[in-house]
């Protein structure tokens, strides 16, 4: 009987297939995240091009030129609905709250497209250490179980960010929700995202992201509960070097999928490289920025 359950011989195909992915973990988390970051960024696109398409005259955003091209998919109407409580500054038949909460939903999408991908080195060495724990016969937590820790975090974050959304549209001189800061408000968001990626908190963060096996291995525990808790420690580190950046969005517009894709981008090698050089000059980038749109809008 033991062989049997090892090799699931005395299945059938399915049977067997269902079961190996049962016993490795990984597969089923491959799946998920990859599922996940691939829907998120089909949102943010469909609703990207709704943005660009619904943007008054004289009134634009980076690579609007090139999203008014692209076409329009239909779409079932709870996501258009969506698609009008996020980007319409007032929804005639919406109450605040409910626009509110779409606009949460919006950056956690944000969130799993551009902060997921750098997440997926310390999910990978999370399952390294547990196939490790299992061979040896100790029990070990799903590895999904760390991933809720980390997207819970980045779930409140998300609204904080959907908070300023609302107050920076106060500051917006179109319609449109998720437009351009512009102004010194704009500024301000390019120079606190700027003189953050020289502080010693964004050092300390990065530092903790960029070595996750020494915490994983540190605090490691077969209790769902304790995996749980590692996770939104290391979303804590994530959000502590990454929250900075997501400002930019306010600069070029919130729903900017250029923009979103450059900075998950720019998370991800910032993440596996050792120098400080790519931080730094992200940073003296944004500074530069900031005073060329301050020195515009006065």
């Amino acid at each position: 009987m033991t062989g049997q359950q090892d090799d699931f011989s005395h299945l059938d195909r399915t049977g067997r297939a269902m079961a190996n992915i049962a016993r490795n973990p990984r597969v089923t988390v491959n799946v998920v995240i990859g599922a996940c970051i691939l829907l998120a960024w089909l949102f943010l696109a469909a609703m990207a091009i709704r943005g660009a398409e619904g943007r008054i005259a004289g009134v634009s955003a980076p690579g609007d030129t090139i999203l008014r091209n692209l076409p329009q998919l239909p779409l079932p109407d709870f996501l258009e609905r969506f698609f009008v409580l996020c980007l319409s500054p007032a929804p005639l038949d919406a109450s605040p709250g409910l626009q509110a909460g779409a606009l949460v939903l919006m950056w956690f999408l944000m969130a799993l497209a551009t902060m997921l991908p750098s997440a997926a080195p310390m999910i990978r060495t999370y399952c390294e250490i547990a196939d490790t724990a299992r061979i040896k016969g100790a029990p070990v937590a799903h590895p999904l179980v760390l991933v809720a820790g980390y997207l819970g975090v980045w779930l409140a974050a998300s609204v904080m960010f959907a908070a300023l959304t609302l107050a920076a549209h106060t500051f917006a001189s179109s319609g449109e929700m998720l437009d351009p800061v512009v102004g010194t408000a704009g500024a301000l968001a390019l120079l606190i995202a700027g003189l953050y990626q020289f502080s010693g908190l964004k050092e300390a963060c990065l530092k903790k992201c960029r070595n996750p096996f020494s915490i994983l291995f540190a605090n490691w525990s077969a209790r769902p509960a304790n995996i749980f808790r590692l996770g939104i420690g290391q979303g804590l580190w994530c959000l502590g070097c990454c929250w900075a950046l997501m400002l930019v969005m306010f600069a070029v517009g919130v729903m900017n999928v250029f923009w979103m894709a450059l900075i998950g981008l720019f998370t991800l090698i910032e993440k596996q490289t050792a120098s400080r050089v790519p931080t730094r000059l992200a940073g003296a980038i944004l500074l530069v920025w900031a005073a060329a749109l301050l020195v515009v809008s006065l």
